[in-house]
This record gives structure tokens, sequence and C-alpha cells, in this order.
């Protein structure tokens, strides 16, 4: 298929691209870089515009004859969403309107949407099934899950047929070393410890050491970003079959609390990791796991990486190599 991909040049979004390629697709990117990064993408791949600008937009559509896309392009910070909510509403919510209009407008019918499972809130039940109500606590999850009611009704309205990936916590980097994490405002936890391994940060600070856990740091499901992308390419093929608006959720069932992260990150690296205790913030689940069930079952994935270690060490190789991002 030939494939837009907006926000392509972000973390998930560039791995993913290379899935498509190495799948056989043909994609094409659309990307502010305003979060993105210019040297993830191909330069024959990549379109620089903003999505909120139509005309760029219609243009694009216009020139090409895509068959799908899979939207990646918006905000990602849980915290920040808290405030400044009008910046997330318009720039998740907003954009994505603009986009399936034009989608809409230009007769692709096919769409696979960037969700999170940061829609689950604080969820009942661990593992979490996609069956679990969405309580979003912030503005980024409640944009998320505006989306995917957005995207239902598309469906009934134009026969716009969708595919939602509810992401647990993405890490790690390609095994090639040339792609990896590289965020402006680092604020994930894999990255934010090995930046002080490498010295570029005094310390980390963990939010929360009396959490009901096991050793009381919050529990997390990580998975893999490059199986993260097999997942994309996966519910791209499955477009056709979905009758009605899917939705799933990407990760390996298996929780691994900050202290079994920060435990992993100094065998993988060989250093002391120094780390500070402060509260919890208010609302933080204390476990978020996925039940993987139904993508296992649905559209035959599965996670090649279970084990964090692993995972932490494909992220070190990049950072090693890269402590400055891509202008390393």
């Amino acid at each position: 298929m030939k494939v837009l991909v907006t926000g392509g040049a972000g973390y998930i979004g560039s791995h993913t691209v290379r899935a498509l390629l190495e799948a056989g697709h043909q994609p094409l990117v659309l990307d502010s870089l305003e979060n993105g990064n210019r040297a993830a993408v191909r330069p024959d791949l990549l379109v620089v515009a903003d999505l909120s600008e139509g005309a760029a937009l219609r243009a694009l559509l216009e020139q090409h004859a895509f068959d799908a896309a899979i939207h990646f392009a918006g905000y990602i910070e849980a915290r920040e969403s808290a405030a400044d909510p009008g910046k997330y509403y318009r720039g998740n919510v907003g954009v994505s309107v603009a986009l399936l209009d034009a989608l809409v407008g230009a007769g692709v019918t096919r769409i696979v949407f960037s969700s999170s499972a940061g829609v689950y809130g604080v969820p009942a039940r661990v593992p979490i099934p996609e069956e679990e109500p969405a309580r979003p606590i912030n503005p980024y999850s409640a944009t998320k899950a505006m989306v995917e009611r957005i995207l239902a009704d598309y469906h009934a309205a134009h026969g716009l047929r969708s595919v939602s990936l509810r992401y647990f916590n993405a890490a790690g980097a390609d095994e090639r070393g040339d792609l990896g994490e590289a965020h402006r405002s680092e604020s994930h936890l894999i990255p934010r410890v090995l930046r002080v391994a490498l010295g570029l940060d005094e310390q980390l600070t963990v939010f929360g050491v009396d959490h009901p856990t096991p050793d009381g740091t919050a529990v997390r499901d990580y998975v893999h970003v490059s199986d993260l992308a097999r997942a994309h390419v996966l519910a791209l093929d499955a477009l056709d079959r979905a009758a009605t608006p899917e939705v799933f959720n990407v990760g390996t069932g298996r929780g691994f609390s900050v202290r079994e992260v920060l435990d992993a990150c100094a065998r993988v690296t060989g250093r002391q990791i120094r780390w500070q205790t402060a509260p919890r913030f208010p609302g933080d689940p204390p476990a978020l796991v996925a039940d993987p069930a139904r993508i296992r079952q649905q559209l035959g994935w599965a996670p090649r990486y279970v084990e964090v270690e692993p995972i932490v060490a494909s992220a070190w190789r990049w950072h090693a190599a890269h402590p400055r991002g891509f202008a390393a």
C-alpha cells in the first residue's frame, strides 16, 4: 500500500516507517519536525509541513493516491497537558478531525491510529483487557479517547475503516543502532535512567515508592518499539477485514517496576545509577499491564522482546552512540 504517515519522523513513527518499507509498503511521511527528527527519516520520504495547514495536506492527498494513513502526529506529554489542555485539544483532537475530513474527501478509507493505554486511567483490572472502560485522568489521555470515538463516528457516517492501537510503554531502539529515542524533552523512564548512566544528568527522580506494588514503585508494561512498529504493519494489513472500528492493546502482558528497570539499566551499562525519591503524582496508576490476547488472536502479533533487560540493552546501544540524539 501507499501509506501517508503523519508524525512519521518521531520515535515510534520512524521505526514504523522502517517496518513498512521492510514489508514492501510505500510510506510517505508528513511531519512538522516540531518534535520529530529530520535524520530519522530518509529525505526522499519526508514532506515537512504542519498537519494543521489544510492546503499542504490537501495538495499532498491530490498528488498521491494513498491507500491508507497511519496517524502518529500529536502531543504526548501527560503532565504538560494538565497545564496546557488547549494545546492538546487543538493539536490532538482538532488536527485529527481535519485529517479525517481530508482523507474522506480524498477517498482514503483506511487509517491506523496511535492511541494510548492512558485511556484506561486507573484501571479496575490488571492485566487490562480492551473491554475495560475508558477513564482518562489527564487531557492527553482524554484526547486519545476522543479520537477513538470520532473514528467510530466517521466509520458510521463515511465508511472509514480504522484500527486504534493502545500502546503501553514504548521503549528500546532498533537493533541496527541507527534509530532510537530522541525527544527534545524526555519523560520516559529508560532514556532518563540512561542519561544518568552517561553522565548527562546527575541523578534520576523516582516519583513514588509507596505504591501498592511488591517493591513500592510503579509497575509498567514495556513494549519494544520494533515490536510496536510491527503491530502497525499488521493492523494496516487487517484494515480490509475490519467490519467495525477495532481497538487493540499493544503490550507484552509482563510488568516491571521502576526498581527493576533501574537494576536492569545498572547491569546493562555497568554503571551506578544515582536516584532520589519524590512524592508520587496524584492519580498515577500503581500498575499498567496489558492483556494482549486480542491482538495475538486477531492480528497474530506477538512480542519478540518480553524481558526488560534486552529492551534496555537495545536502548543503551543507541544512547551510548548518540548521547545528544541524532545530532551526535
